[in-house]
């Protein structure tokens, strides 16, 4: 086996590391239940039955792996293509968090199977994989597991890496571990990137260029909602339709506080203004909760499903599946994990709904979508709270210019659409019905 060595001590931490993760489990159990439930399948102790609480480890045709949130949103029009070319296909999808888990059944229902991930130890995965017997696995974006990769090849099934993305920062710290990323990433069938910065990094760390396409970004290929229009504008009518409105979309702890501080000072300039402000984890809703409250702003919870009255300057969007109907019935957003050093979130659900966005300086996870919209004239980047700031006052008194902004957002998306496509003709010797 290529990297044997490198493979049994990878094999050896986890082993280790294993009590401490399960540990980390419950404790994050503590604020969000979910974590401690369905926890037997990530040690595969389902494989062939169904418990009270268990979901049992089925078979299916393609297995598709996307970690969170994110990944199954950038999954989902791959996955209704996969439906609808062949309505007998049998899909699983795993992720390692219970919000992808909630998304994923928020999108899909009972049509697609959902598994929590096994920990990536050879023994579960080869359980895993024999009780699930794929023809084809899918990875979404950056997951390289190498037990799971190791375990795939064993069995002769092909694996693709889709969505491909790979930050400098990520390149070089899979760098440091040459000998498990070189044999690991040569495990792959086809990794299709993103950019061709993606492809580049990933052929510098070992994977064969023959197996590497650049294929766009499927995150451009989203499908917005038919209702999405009627659900925003009765969203705008609970918020105040003649307030201006920002959203702060999939914040960070240390974020924030600066775009509370940042809504303060817009405050006087505009007293009407309202907030929407969105944290990325919904175990922290309350701690925010709180902060909001330390900050001295009155303030309405999403949760409580009533209109934010006009004394309330701030909507704590704590729902989940709702953030694409806050963007598209904002004036502007403002993309979180960019204001700190965690890589930034997707802003083209933002650019597609029409309105301007705002980046921070930390956008390495979306680096060329970043660069396309700035170089569009489609999204401002602001270095601090108080640019921040700046730029809130001078969109939200410029219709004019925030229409302009949002114009060209959406033609980003449009002009970069056909990822889909591309990806689905390079899988096609997997896909076909005659393949499944």
């Amino acid at each position: 086996m290529r990297g044997g060595m490198a493979l049994r001590l990878y094999t050896a931490l986890w082993r280790l590391a294993l009590p401490l993760v399960l540990a980390r489990l419950y404790w994050r159990g503590r604020t969000q239940p979910a974590y401690r439930q369905r926890i037997g399948e990530r040690l595969v102790w389902n494989a062939g039955r169904k418990g009270e609480d268990e979901a049992r480890t089925s078979k299916a045709d393609i297995w598709i792996h996307a970690v969170s949130v994110g990944e199954v949103q950038a999954a989902e029009p791959l996955i209704r293509r996969l439906l609808e070319s062949e309505p007998a296909r049998t899909i699983l999808v795993t992720t390692t968090t219970p919000t992808g888990a909630e998304r994923l059944r928020a999108l899909f229902g009972e049509r697609v199977a959902h598994h929590y991930t096994p920990f990536d130890l050879q023994s579960l995965m080869a359980r895993f994989v024999e009780h699930v017997a794929p023809r084809l696995v899918i990875i979404m974006e950056t997951e390289i597991w190498p037990n799971m990769l190791a375990v795939l090849e064993q069995r002769g099934i092909p694996v693709a890496l889709v969505n491909a993305r790979l930050s400098e920062r990520s390149a070089r710290g899979y760098a440091r571990l040459a000998r498990l990323t070189r044999p690991t990433l040569a495990r792959f069938a086809l990794i299709a990137a993103q950019a061709p910065a993606d492809a580049e990094r990933f052929v510098a760390l070992g994977a064969p260029r023959e197996r590497v396409q650049v294929m766009g970004s499927l995150k451009f290929d989203l499908v917005q909602p038919e209702d999405l229009a009627t659900r925003a504008a009765a969203m705008r009518c609970l918020w105040g339709a003649e307030r201006p409105v920002w959203i702060a979309a999939s914040t960070h702890e240390g974020e924030e506080i600066q775009v509370l501080q940042a809504h303060r000072r817009l405050l006087e300039h505009r007293p009407d203004a309202l907030l929407v402000l969105v944290p990325r984890h919904p175990e922290r809703f309350d701690a925010v909760a709180a902060l909001i409250a330390r900050q001295g702003l009155a303030f309405a919870r999403r949760s409580q499903e009533r209109a934010v009255a006009p004394g309330e300057s701030v909507c704590l969007g704590d729902s989940m599946g709702e953030l694409t109907c806050f963007l598209a019935a904002g004036d502007l957003a403002f993309i979180g994990g960019s204001l700190v050093p965690r890589g930034g979130h997707n802003p083209l659900e933002a650019a597609a709904s029409g309105i301007p966005v705002l980046l921070g300086p930390h956008t390495f996870n979306f680096a060329a979508i970043a660069r396309m919209l700035y170089e569009a004239g489609a999204a401002e980047r602001v270095e601090d709270g108080e640019a921040l700031t700046r730029s809130l006052i001078d969109l939200l008194d410029d219709a004019e210019r925030r229409d302009c902004l949002g114009a060209r957002g959406r033609e980003v998306v449009e002009r970069n659409r056909g990822a889909l496509e591309r990806l689905l003709a390079a899988l096609a010797p997997w896909i076909m019905p005659s393949a499944i």
